[in-house]
This record gives structure tokens, C-alpha cells and sequence, in this order.
């Protein structure tokens, strides 16, 4: 098994998981990840993860991954692009633990410990994969002013 990976920059690798992790490939998914943490240094690992589905094998080996770079000193981070892999690390509760954010320089950040992306730079493109941050942070349409009250029958 071979994963796509380069270096971002001098501290941070980036390995592309690009197929669903099932039993046949699970165990050669994690020994190419833990193999290229060395070659990381104090640095930073962030995992782009380019399939939407995340399956109970591919949560089991980012956490093991995870530990192990860990153990090592090096930062581990996520990159869930897709809306059904973020809901999956969300509903696993994973958010935090993996550091999960929506874009590559999202996961850079977070791999350095800073804090997630705000809401309005997790909006989906086409195909389900999040896009630049949208312009407007503010709600539109005719319920978007919240702070004055709502009467029933009046605009």
C-alpha cells in the first residue's frame, strides 16, 4: 500500500487518504502513516481525508495514528472536507481529539493548536466538499434579524 504524501512545509507532512479504509487495506493504511511520522520531525502530520465515507476502521486507525505520533512529539490533525466525513468525526465526538478542520490551512492551524475555523468557512461546494470561506458571515433572508421581534401576520 502507497498514500500520497508531501511536505506542506518544513514541519508539516500531509498523507492523503483517498480510499475507504475497510479489513482488507486497514492494517497497511496505519503502518504507511506511522512509517512516515519519523521523517516528520517535532513537527506536524495532517491527514487529508478525500473520501466522504469514514468507516469504524478508518476512526480506529486515526486514533491509533494519532498516539503513536503522540508518543513521538509530533501534532496529528484532520482534514475533513467532505460534509459526511466531518458529521462522522462529529458524531464520534473526534472534533477536538484529531483536531478536524475543513480545508488544509484549517488543519495547519489546528496542528499548531489554534483554534477551529468559524462556522461560515465550512460551507459545502459541489460534490460535498467545503469551498473558500463564503464573504458574508451574516444570515440572509427575512428572518435573518433576530434581535427585534417577530410578529405573526406583519412584515
Amino acid at each position: 500500500m502507497f498514500l500520497l504524501s508531501y511536505h506542506l512545509d518544513p514541519a508539516h507532512l500531509v498523507v492523503e487518504l483517498g480510499e475507504v479504509v475497510d479489513l482488507d487495506n486497514e492494517a497497511a493504511i496505519e503502518r504507511e502513516i506511522v512509517r512516515l511520522l519519523p521523517c516528520c520531525g517535532p513537527g506536524a502530520i495532517i491527514v487529508d481525508v478525500q473520501t466522504s465515507l469514514l468507516t469504524p476502521l478508518a476512526l480506529g486507525v486515526l486514533l491509533r495514528v494519532r498516539s503513536q505520533a503522540a508518543e513521538r512529539g509530533i501534532s496529528l490533525a484532520v482534514v475533513a472536507g467532505y460534509d459526511k466525513a466531518s458529521e462522522t468525526l462529529s458524531a464520534a465526538g473526534l472534533h477536538r481529539v484529531l483536531r478536524v478542520a475543513a480545508t488544509l490551512p484549517g488543519a495547519e492551524l489546528r496542528s499548531r493548536g489554534c483554534r477551529p475555523e468559524p462556522e461560515a468557512s465550512r460551507d459545502a461546494g459541489p460534490g460535498g466538499r467545503r469551498s473558500v470561506p463564503s464573504a458574508s458571515p451574516r444570515p440572509r433572508g427575512p428572518y435573518a434579524d433576530t434581535s427585534r421581534p417577530r410578529i405573526p401576520g406583519k412584515r
